[in-house]
This record gives structure tokens, sequence and C-alpha cells, in this order.
């Protein structure tokens, strides 16, 4: 017997694929919504097979998630919404389009979540530490009572000017907005959560064959995986979590509804460094050593991996953690995730 039935938009994505894994392991039904049946045939051929067959898992196109009624379909019968399908990406070029699906993905779904019927208890958004990561000045803290106050001024006044990261911030802080705006004005009768995660790593559910299928979040693992020069370390916040925590994350307010309701969590775990991946990518692979720089060990991190002489803002955490435990340890994200690069080597 299923635990129930959850809906995931966007479940092709990279964290949307690890959420559908784990929730039909821990025992409920699946639904995911695509723009093509196609781009999630990887998974009906690969992890999520034995699901898809005995019908766990099953698919529903829904091509343009900013239409009015695009989730109507999708959402009949289901006790659970995760909402995971929002564009992605640190090179974005024109904001507006971004923007614009960013937030009216996140309208659609919720109207038509108000049509689903009374077996519908929660609906989660995935958003990001990007829409609370603000221009206060360090040493500082972020929680869950941050918000971003600049990526949406920057746009509005560099419109197709503004870097890549910044309209990202801009779209996820906008759709996390517009979520809670719709929670107020409706106070609808299903509980409703965001969860924050830092820069997301780990494993893909779906191993990649080209270089160029390797996700943005993971590509400085692959870098230096495959010997070429590390990147440099990030300047701005170099906090982690590995997808396989917030897939925990995610499930968490599914299954306790009313605890988690109208709250936001910041899934991080470790503060990251190009060294560090390289220390533990080393170890963990010694027939690379030859291939992986060496650098220079040790330097550039703590062994604790939670704070380092370049941070200068923390991230707060603690709150997430106590729902789900433990984070997985930083040395078993980067491994993992390159165990999925082998073959491209």
């Amino acid at each position: 017997m299923s635990k129930g039935l959850i809906l995931i938009s966007g479940v092709n994505g990279y964290i949307a694929a690890q959420n559908a894994k784990y929730f039909l392991d821990q025992g409920y039904y699946v639904r995911g919504t695509v723009r093509k049946a196609a781009s999630a045939q990887p998974l009906i051929d690969g992890p999520l097979k034995s699901y898809a067959d005995s019908g766990a898992f099953t698919l529903v196109e829904v091509p343009d998630i900013t239409v009015d009624g695009a989730f109507d379909e999708a959402v009949k019968g289901v006790t659970a919404i995760a909402h995971l399908a929002s564009p992605v990406s640190f090179r974005f070029t024109d904001p507006d389009p971004v923007i614009h699906a960013a937030i009216n993905g996140t309208k659609t779904i919720l109207h038509s979540a108000l049509k689903a019927g009374p077996q519908l208890k929660t609906v989660v958004v995935a958003s990001s530490i990007a829409a609370i990561k603000n221009s206060n000045p360090p040493p500082y803290v972020f929680s869950e009572k941050d918000w971003n106050d600049v990526a949406e001024e920057v746009v509005k006044e560099k419109g197709k000017d503004t870097p890549g990261p910044l309209i990202y911030s801009a779209s996820k802080t906008a759709a996390e907005k517009a979520f809670w705006e719709f929670q107020k004005e409706k106070n609808p009768p299903f509980t409703m959560t965001a969860i924050n995660p830092v820069f997301v790593i780990g494993p893909p559910m779906v191993t990649p064959k080209t270089e160029e299928q390797v996700g943005e979040t993971v590509y400085a693992i692959w870098t230096i995986f495959k010997g070429a020069e590390s990147p440099p370390p990030s300047a701005a916040l170099p906090q982690v979590v590995d997808v396989r925590d917030v897939a925990k994350l995610i499930l968490y307010p599914i299954e306790h509804a009313e605890e988690t309701d109208r709250e936001r969590y910041i899934a991080s775990s470790a503060v990251a460094h190009p060294q560090a991946y390289a220390d533990i990518l080393r170890e963990a692979f010694p027939d690379a050593k030859g291939r992986i720089r060496e650098g220079k060990p040790g330097e550039g991190y703590t062994k604790d991996y939670e704070v380092d002489e370049r941070q200068v803002n923390r991230v707060d955490s603690s709150k997430a953690k106590k729902l789900i435990g433990e984070w997985i340890p930083l040395e078993t994200s980067v491994v993992d995730t390159a165990k999925s690069f082998v073959g491209l080597v």
C-alpha cells in the first residue's frame, strides 16, 4: 500500500529526480511533471524502472508551467506537492523569461492545488539560499528570517546587463515571495513550507554520458576529478549540501505538515573549498593521483569543513538539522559525486 501520492514538478531535474527516488523508496507513489515525456525516459529506463513498471511512478506532461490551469490535471488525487520546477542556471542573460517562469510557475501550481481536493495536505517549494542571502555586511549569520534585498533591484536597474547569478537569485526571491503572498491571500486548506538549500552537490540520479551533461553545481568536482586546474574558491557563500539531504528535508514537511506549516528551512551542511575537493578525491581514488592536481594539501579549509579563513558570512542551518539529524559528510558527497564521473575520464 502506498503512503500517498506526491506530485513532483520538473521531475527530470537534478534535485527533483533524487526526490522522486527517495519518496518512492519510502513507500510513496510519485507523479512527476515534465515538459516532454521523453526528457524523463532516462529515469524510466534506469533508476526508476521498477517503480515505473509497477505503476508507482507515473508522468504527466505540462508543456508550459506558466499557463493558467497548467497543473489542473496533474494535481488530481495527490496528497502532497513538491514544487521543484524552476529555471536553474548561473549563466542566464535575460532576466525577463527566467523571472516570469519562476513566479508564474509557482502561482499556477498553487492555484491548481486549490482545486486538488481535501486529500491534499501540504505544498513544499524548493526555494534557495539565493532568496535569503542579502547585503548585510560581514560578519553576519544568515538565517530563515533573512531575505535577499539586492537581486531584484539590480535586475530593475541593469536589465539584460545583470550578471547571470543575480538573475537566478532574483528569480528565486520573487518566486518565494509569490509563494508566501499566496499563503497570506488565500489561507489555503493545505500547509505550506519552503526549503532553501545552499549550493547542492552529490550524485546525479542519471549518470552523465558526456561532459556537457555534468550539472553546474557539481562541475567544480568534475573539473578537479578530470585533472583540470581547480576553479577559484567561492568568495561569496561557499556552503554546500548533499542532494540526498535536500530530498530528506523536502519529505519532512510532507510527513509533519502541521509542525512545519508556514516555515522556511535552510539546508547547509559544510563549507566547501577546491583544495578540500582535491584532497578528498586524491585519497578516495588513488589510481587517479597522477591526474588530480595536488595543489597545497590541507590549505584553505578546516578539517571539520565548517569554518575557513576566507569565509566572511555564515549560514545557520540548525533549524533544518533538528528535523533530519546529521548531514551527509562532505567526503561522502564528493566521492559519491565523482563516482558518477568515472566513465567520463
